[in-house]
């Protein structure tokens, strides 16, 4: 009875081995089936060998469920103490699909310049530019108030080149927020600004009065100054009306014996040309005559500038001896004036002038003028030409920030080329006290210079009379302000913004780069006061 017992108390502890470490091993399952059909398939007599054998077999499963545990424990151990020696990074998945859409607005800070860009041009008149859209057939274009935005920021980054602008859409989130992520293509942006220049030029007196609503207008001194720009076009295609006039005696000798030539062996050439008729002028003789008709319209704008720069002169003349009482009299020029020999012209862009820069070079490019209000770098006026001499500009300027800001300014400063007593005169009348010096004085020997002493003496010329003023402390002090306010921001517009030459030919189209480049320099000044102001009442409130 023992030893049946044993065996009994052997089997019970095989089978509840079995039933333990079945869930846990799910592979030893046929092993352990296999010996229920061991135990179950032999008869009586061979029931102890059965569970004999059932025991090894539960014995040999509990054994390596064993060994697998302690295994499966240890690598644990291991694997969390690596974890633990290990940093932990943010998790970062980039190819995880977002379960709800984002808000454009979230990708940029709440101070960033694209936000306050954004609400501006929503200010802006753009009446001008949707009433220029008539047409109701084809596809919808791309919201303007979406265009001018893009257009601003980028004009405030240095972006001009409409390629540049559109590879930015894909690439720069603060393009894609004020797209609305929309990527027109380069022809799409290129052809906005082309077609709506003249409206997008005018946006840069609204950039004017909001500065001035801003209190970013003070006006209290304005100092006026000019920079050449370089044209898109060289200066090695222009021509003197001189050399016109030989070029076109050559060519028309040239074309005449190239005629003489193809008339004289128009038998000859048949005969070689076969079935062609042999009349197409030779390759030489083509762009000799397209040279040829490209000189004469040259020629003919030359002559055409030549007729209104003389009634230009007659009349400023008239103009001049009506304002002293006199009655002029109309000089006997001759019916139709030429222009002199060394009058130039450019073939690739004609309203564009052969002007002297400021480091004594000359390049082919426009006059660009602008107005600084200098207690806070606001533009105030801004105007392009091509009229090299500056003095003629100073009262289009003065005019111009009347207009703009609805009131004149106290004083105003200029370097020595806008000087002229007609400038003094009329700088007099306004009320506005001028600070222009009648010669060109170096910095250095200009800081060096000692004050006068003494009273003024009588009977000073204008001229005099301003050179001493700009000798005195006050002069001096004054006249400090055009170097740093006018200087500084012709330096932010040609190095920062990268407005060195203009993109776009032609005296209407450069005109608008140079108002639309002024405009997003206002509105950057804009967007830092609003910063700065923010950041006060966050100090103050804090």
């Amino acid at each position: 009875m023992a030893a049946y017992g044993q065996v009994f108390f052997s089997a019970t502890l095989a089978v509840g081995v079995m039933i333990a470490y079945a869930s846990y091993l799910p592979r030893k399952s046929d092993l352990v089936n296999s010996a229920f059909i061991t135990v179950f398939a032999n008869s009586s007599f061979d029931f102890l060998a059965g569970l004999a054998v059932f025991s090894v077999l539960a014995a040999r499963v509990n054994n390596a469920a064993s060994a697998r545990r302690s295994g499966s424990i240890f690598r644990l151990t291991c694997r969390r103490r690596k974890t633990m020696n290990r940093k932990k990074f943010r998790d970062y998945q980039p190819h995880q699909l977002m379960i709800l859409p984002p808000a454009l607005d979230e990708w940029l800070p709440e101070d960033h310049p694209v936000h306050f860009i954004s609400q501006v041009v929503d200010q802006f008149d753009l009446s001008a530019v949707y009433n220029d859209y008539t047409e109701r057939r084809g596809q919808p274009p791309y919201e303007p108030r979406m265009m001018v935005k893009v257009w601003v920021y980028a004009y405030m980054r240095g972006i001009r080149s409409s390629r540049r602008l559109e590879r930015a859409l894909y690439e720069d989130v603060g393009f894609r927020v004020l797209a609305a992520n929309q990527q027109p293509d380069h022809w799409t942006l290129s052809n906005f600004r082309r077609r709506h220049h003249e409206a997008l030029a005018r946006l840069f007196v609204q950039s004017v009065r909001l500065a001035q609503e801003a209190g970013l207008v003070k006006l209290r001194h304005v100092a006026v100054d000019g920079t050449k720009l370089k044209a898109y076009a060289s200066k090695h295609s222009a021509m003197s009306y001189g050399r016109m006039k030989e070029e076109e005696r050559r060519l028309t000798e040239e074309i005449r014996r190239y005629l003489e030539e193809v008339e004289a062996n128009d038998r000859a050439e048949d005969d070689e040309h076969g079935s062609d008729s042999g009349w197409r002028l030779p390759p030489e003789l083509a762009t000799a005559e397209k040279r040829l008709k490209a000189i004469q319209a040259a020629k003919a704008r030359l002559e055409q500038r030549a007729r209104a720069e003389a009634e230009a002169k007659e009349a400023a003349r008239e103009a001049e001896a009506a304002k002293k009482g006199r009655r002029s009299r109309r000089k006997q020029a001759p019916s139709d004036p030429l222009p002199a020999d060394k009058d130039q012209i450019n073939f690739t862009d004609p309203e564009s002038r052969i002007l002297r820069s400021a480091d004594k070079a000359f390049i082919q490019g426009y006059n660009a003028q602008l107005a600084v209000d200098a207690e806070t770098h606001v533009i105030v006026a801004a105007d392009l030409t091509n009229q090299a001499a500056d003095a003629p500009h100073l009262l289009g300027q003065l005019q111009q920030v009347e207009v703009n800001t609805g009131c004149h300014p106290r004083e105003l400063s200029a370097d020595a080329g806008y000087y002229s007593d007609a400038n003094l005169q009329a700088l007099e009348e306004r009320g506005v006290e001028a600070f222009i010096p009648p010669d060109k004085i170096r910095h250095t020997e200009w800081r060096q210079r000692q004050p006068p002493r003494g009273r003024m003496p009588k009977h000073m010329t204008a001229r005099d009379r301003m050179r001493r003023k700009l000798r005195t402390v006050r002069g001096r002090r004054r006249y400090k302000l055009r170097q740093c306010s006018v200087e500084p921001v012709i330096g932010h517009l040609k190095e920062a913004m990268g407005l060195r030459q203009l993109l776009l030919r032609g005296l209407s189209k450069a005109r608008f780069e140079w108002l639309f480049s002024c405009t997003a320099f206002n509105l950057m000044k804009l967007w830092r006061h609003h910063a700065l102001a923010r950041r006060m009442e966050a100090i103050a409130t804090s």
